[in-house]
């Protein structure tokens, strides 16, 4: 990660903070006297093929006692109302700013992946995890509803390991390193904006 690209997350995240701790606090309260405790769910991503970290999210799904693997059809009985608008509208990753601000994640990178992934695949990841993950990046603008689509008419964990597996990692990674190839403080900004763009205006 080049110096002007950290610091930029660093000024971006702080501003944000700023910006929504009040929002945010009310946000926790909401989420506290509608679907109780645990407010945060914390999950393991691969920062490098071999260095994990914690995740940190706002809790979207019900807790179950085993849980595992990505988010497919055979997941959606778990997921509260309110999980689907914080899913929707993308806060249920507020909490990521802690992760950019220690470094594991920038704003602008590939989704941190699943350690299993990693492991499955790990001549992709050893490319694709040259770049620092992050919140939103090019595959995530460009395949997240394909994805979606995809994982939504799974009906089994295995079923969801292996659509995801199979059809979405390496099309993702594709992006990714058309990304990886271009990166530059413009682009970042311009995916950045077209985030926003997409989460206030659908988009």
């Amino acid at each position: 990660m080049t110096l002007s690209k950290r610091l930029t997350d660093i000024l971006l995240a702080l501003l944000l903070v700023a910006l929504l701790a009040v929002p945010f606090a009310l946000l926790l309260l909401v989420l506290l006297v509608t679907q109780g405790r645990p407010l945060f769910h914390v999950a393991e991503r691969m920062k490098t093929p071999d260095q994990p970290f914690a995740l940190w999210k706002l809790r979207s799904m019900r807790p179950a006692a085993s849980d595992s693997g990505v988010s497919g059809g055979d997941k959606a009985g778990r997921i509260t109302r309110i999980g689907r608008f914080l899913r929707r509208t993308r806060l249920d990753e507020i909490p990521q700013l802690y992760n950019v601000l220690r470094g594991d994640m920038s704003f602008v990178g590939p989704r941190p992946p699943l350690r299993l992934y990693v492991e499955r695949h790990p001549s992709l990841y050893a490319q694709v995890l040259r770049s620092r993950p992050g919140l939103t990046g090019l595959a995530s603008l460009s395949f997240h509803r394909r994805e979606e689509a995809l994982l939504r008419d799974c009906h089994s964990p295995e079923q969801t390991d292996a659509v995801y597996s199979r059809r979405c990692i390496p099309r993702k990674a594709r992006l990714d390193l058309i990304y990886q190839a271009r990166r530059s403080l413009c682009f970042d900004l311009a995916l950045i904006f077209a985030t926003g763009r997409k989460v206030f205006f659908n988009r």
